[in-house]
């Protein structure tokens, strides 16, 4: 049986990931069983998506989309055209393409896709990585024909949908198999070596880039080689303003995040649905910093899964920003065993089957069509 799925999910890679982890997983389900499987992506080509799914391997369709404000005024009606021209172009892509069914991972460019895809009466599969929903997935999934979600207990958030499965957070296969002494040695760090990875996602943290660009010139600091990514928008600014010392690295954009969060002695992260997701399928030893104004403070809610079952620690944005970060990673970078059954515990806390839960709820909605 042929199937084909258009994919959208953009604006931040904790979108984007997650949608190419759902595409890979959907195209190895049918072609083990000897079936086609067709995947193409709806987005905006000047988005992160037009980088990270071209680079997966995907066609991306280029539509237009923009974000509502939360205000009423002049960008609401922007918006509101806009979301009408990208419905059209959805329907021209649907009517083509002719899909089994459209999935969406969040962001305001899943809007034109699934709304034209429900209209069309084409079937609608929505996944929402966070504990609270955004926007667009709070909106649109309550017409949505299945739902799948990070977290339990989310049949509140999206009544009227056509079924709500907790699967949990999709993540890359890259994010299994690896070790710590294996990665290491890829990336050329000496056992000796102490090494602290910071990311604060693909648009970066201003918190957690001054955080490490001060540790890394702090004495205490000397012996760490530390690794950061900066986010796109904020490396370059950060690179005009001053001249990185020698034991610190900074990138716009890490693409292998597996191999530098199982190599790091200690990672620094926000607290997104999908880097926790990496982080426990990595094994990782983690300091979450939560980004402070996330809806309903969800990420401090995922970050207190892990500080609850012992796999990492959390520190507050404020007090990051208060320097109650440095005496904390120096003494986690001392303590061998206390970063060893972090990993340990952090590795619990891994859904390995996620994406095997995912393809059977999406098979299953189709075969009852």
């Amino acid at each position: 049986m042929d199937r084909r799925f258009i994919v959208t999910g953009g604006g931040t890679s904790g979108h984007i990931n997650p949608a190419i982890s759902i595409a890979d997983a959907l195209s190895r389900f049918y072609k083990d069983r000897g079936e086609s499987c067709e995947i193409i992506f709806t987005g905006r080509a000047d988005g992160y998506e037009g980088i990270l799914v071209p680079k997966a391997g995907y066609e991306l369709k280029d539509i237009e989309a923009k974000p509502f404000p939360m205000k009423p005024g002049p960008g609401m009606v922007k918006a509101y055209k806009s979301l009408q021209k990208g419905r059209a172009q959805c329907r021209k892509i649907i009517e083509e393409f002719k899909p089994s069914a459209v999935i969406g991972t969040g962001g305001f460019v899943c809007a034109p896709l699934l709304l034209e895809a429900s209209k069309m009466k084409i079937p609608v599969v929505i996944h929402e990585a966070n504990a609270f929903p955004g926007r667009a997935n709070k909106l649109i999934g309550k017409k949505a024909d299945l739902v799948l979600t990070g977290f339990p207990g989310q049949e509140k958030d999206f009544k009227g949908a056509g079924k709500v499965i907790c699967v949990g957070n999709p993540v890359r296969e890259m994010m299994f198999g690896n070790t710590y002494e294996g990665s290491r040695e890829k990336l050329g760090i000496a056992p000796s070596q102490k090494l602290v990875f910071a990311m604060g996602g693909s648009r970066g943290s201003k918190t957690i880039n001054e955080a490490i660009i001060k540790a890394a010139g702090m004495e205490e600091f000397r012996d760490v080689k530390f690794v950061l990514g900066a986010g796109m928008q904020q490396a370059d600014l950060l690179a005009s303003d001053f001249k990185a010392p020698e034991n610190l690295s900074i990138n716009k954009y890490i693409e292998n995040p597996n191999d530098y969060l199982s190599a790091a002695d200690v990672s620094i992260t926000r607290a997104g649905a999908v880097t926790c997701a990496e982080v426990a399928a990595m094994g990782a030893c983690s300091i979450f910093i939560p980004y402070p104004y996330a809806a309903h403070k969800h990420q401090n809610f995922n970050a207190q899964a892990f500080v609850d079952a012992g796999g990492a620690m959390m520190i507050e944005d404020e007090d990051v920003c208060k320097g109650e970060l440095f005496p904390v990673l120096r003494s986690l970078l001392e303590d061998d065993e206390k970063r060893k059954v972090m990993r340990e515990n952090a590795l619990k806390l891994a859904i390995p089957d996620c994406s095997e839960r995912i393809t059977k709820a999406v098979d299953q909605l189709l075969s009852n069509e």
